[in-house]
């Protein structure tokens, strides 16, 4: 290579990287657009709506959630593995679509892994056997009883196939021995006035959804998916107790950019998520509706990803589950 091809090649790094210093030292230059895989009111839009004001106010730049629902969480999912890799696009997301998903489905139009930056899981919750106040059933023991006199008759909702309470309620199933058929939404919010209604008699429902219904007399809760009873809602029995021992169901949810969001970026976003995870008003919203910080590293972000979709599927390779069963 000659001194002055050297010189030229030299010249166009120095000015690409000085170009990518000034973009990331001027960040946010725009609105960001958080992206939900999932409808409005469910647990994943509870959690981005928070992220998002507590960003707009350290950024100074609007947050904006935009809910792209639809395939158990793949459309918003793929809408945000494929967007412009400069932090003016995000994603708030539930388990179904980084871990269950790519297992579940034929085909999905992203990889967990190699499509995303992680920032970190932020916070997780229990799911919660919940009934309509029509359901003749005050207990689990009592519910599944009642399954087992009327085989394939009751139905649980979902948020669709591959979501965290579709695999709770397959869970159930199978260690309770019961024979419930599958109805999925197209996000657990969706399904919830169905519930109410007695169209549905039953459903998992996180946490974070089910607590506000269940005290205010909507629904019914009879168990929770957690070893130990919940602090933020002592009331409701474990599985354990209630005759299903050994069933865990918890859903845990994240933030991420879309792969090759320059690492500059991607640490000012985790540095400014532990910030807001640990201030005390987050800490009270987070607990007012069931949910635990995490607060991770995106290295322990990432490990679990790569660890929970092995796990996963594993499970779905046995059962032989694929998405529209």
């Amino acid at each position: 290579m000659t001194k002055a091809l050297t010189g030229i090649v030299a010249l166009l790094a120095t000015l690409f990287s000085t170009s990518a210093a000034m973009s990331q030292a001027s960040y946010p230059d725009r609105p960001i657009r958080m992206i939900v895989a999932f409808p409005p009111g469910g647990p994943s839009d509870i959690v981005a709506r928070l992220m998002a004001e507590k960003l707009t106010e350290a950024l100074g730049k609007p947050a904006v959630v935009e809910n792209v629902s639809g395939a158990s969480g793949n459309i918003g999912t793929e809408r945000a593995a494929k967007s412009t890799p400069d932090g003016h696009t995000l994603l708030i997301s539930a388990p179904g679509p980084l871990v269950v998903n790519p297992s579940l489905f034929q085909k999905v139009p992203f990889d967990p892994l190699r499509d995303f930056a992680p920032i970190s899981q932020l916070c997780y919750t229990p799911n919660v056997l919940v009934v309509n106040n029509d359901v003749p059933a005050k207990s689990v023991q009592e519910l599944i009883a009642l399954a087992r006199k009327n085989p394939g008759e009751l139905s649980f909702a979902s948020g669709g196939a591959g979501t965290s309470n579709h695999l709770a309620a397959e869970l159930f199933k199978f260690m309770a021995g019961v024979n419930l058929q599958h109805v999925p939404y197209r996000g657990v919010s969706v399904s919830v006035p169905d519930i109410i209604g007695g169209r549905i008699p039953v459903a998992f429902l996180s946490m974070a959804t089910a607590l506000p219904l269940v005290r205010d007399g909507k629904l019914r809760a009879l168990a929770v998916g957690t070893p130990a009873r919940w602090p933020a809602a002592p009331e409701i029995p474990t599985m354990d107790e209630s005759g299903v021992p050994g069933f865990t169901s918890t859903v845990w949810h994240s933030f991420l950019a879309p792969a090759g969001t320059p690492p500059a970026i991607v640490e000012r976003l985790h540095r400014e998520t532990m910030r807001i995870l640990a201030l005390p008003d987050v800490r009270r919203i987070f607990d007012d509706n069931g949910l635990a910080v995490i607060g991770s590293t995106p290295a322990e972000f990432a490990a679990v990803i790569k660890a929970e979709g092995q796990q996963w599927a594993k499970v779905i390779k046995q059962s032989g589950l694929k998405a529209g069963n």
